[in-house]
């Protein structure tokens, strides 16, 4: 006979019930323990270790204020949420937190490098190697060391791209870009360090850039033609440009361009035109 047969119900229950109680009690044990261990002083962030890219940051004054922000021990400490505390530091764009037992916190910071001016040159806002617009104090930056870029922030990626490819392009007649800008309708403006003004007007990178190397490749005979530099360019024009010279009466302004734009498509016309092949002679 099964004694388990004979073993009234209440008991049983009694028995189930008691062994629940025994590991609910075990349980809360452990969680106390856990909570004591975790809230103990010994577990307590006794250090922050700042390495990485430090050029434009305190590192004691970043560690003593970002440490008075942190919340929970070193075993409970949100690694994320300190991560993005240090990452709202001026100039940081990456930091990675690590525990480091018993009870610091190693933190590798990687800057923004500053590539351009995001708006004016002085401002607080600029552009980083990756095309990202970010903001910080400006104060210890050359304010002519730095192109401007601008247009809206989330085509600071495609700004940035057009500006390295144009600089190659300008470059061929030794002019450097200051300025480029990219308007809400989605036009392109260059300045120049000559401080001419360029019209791209719209369009692909691609067709962006053949305007401008039809320019850069024909401007030098408009200029010799005048004897004048060239004050403003429009490059909208499907057959050619427009251009203003410097020192132009307002009177001739008008007669002036129109004979600079006739000029500049003379000059493109024949820069695409194929050389004549020789003509052969015979003996």
């Amino acid at each position: 006979m099964n004694p388990s047969m004979d073993t009234p119900n209440d008991i049983r229950l009694m028995a189930l019930a008691t062994q629940g109680l025994l590991v609910l009690f075990v349980l809360m044990g452990l969680s106390a323990l856990g909570l004591w261990l975790v809230r103990h002083p010994s577990w307590h962030v006794a250090g922050i270790q700042v390495h990485g890219d430090v050029a434009h940051q305190n590192a004691v004054a970043l560690r003593a204020h970002i440490a008075n922000r942190l919340s929970g021990s070193f075993l409970s400490l949100d690694l994320r949420e300190a991560r993005a505390l240090f990452e709202s530091a001026p100039w940081v764009r990456q930091a990675v937190v690590q525990r480091e037992f018993p009870n610091r916190l190693k933190v590798t910071l990687t800057e923004h490098q500053a590539v351009a001016w995001w708006g004016d040159a002085g401002e607080d806002k600029l552009v980083n190697t990756h095309g990202e617009v970010f903001q910080a104090n400006p104060d210890s930056l050359d304010n002519d060391a730095l192109v401007e870029l601008a247009g809206p922030d989330d085509q600071a990626p495609q700004v940035l791209a057009l500006y390295r490819d144009l600089s190659s392009v300008f470059g061929r007649i030794e002019l450097d870009i200051k300025r480029l800008e990219l308007s809400p309708r989605g036009s392109w403006r260059v300045r120049l360090s000559n401080h001419a003004q360029i019209e791209l007007g719209r369009g692909e990178p691609s067709e962006l850039m053949a305007r401008a190397t039809q320019f850069v490749a024909t401007v030098g005979q408009v200029t010799t033609r005048y004897q004048r530099d060239i004050e403003s360019a429009d490059l909208r024009y499907p057959n050619g440009y427009a251009v203003r010279m410097k020192g132009v009466s307002t009177v001739d302004a008008a007669t002036a361009a129109k004979n600079a734009a006739l000029a500049a498509a003379a000059a493109a016309r024949a820069a695409s035109r194929p050389a004549p092949k020789p003509t052969p002679t015979h003996r």
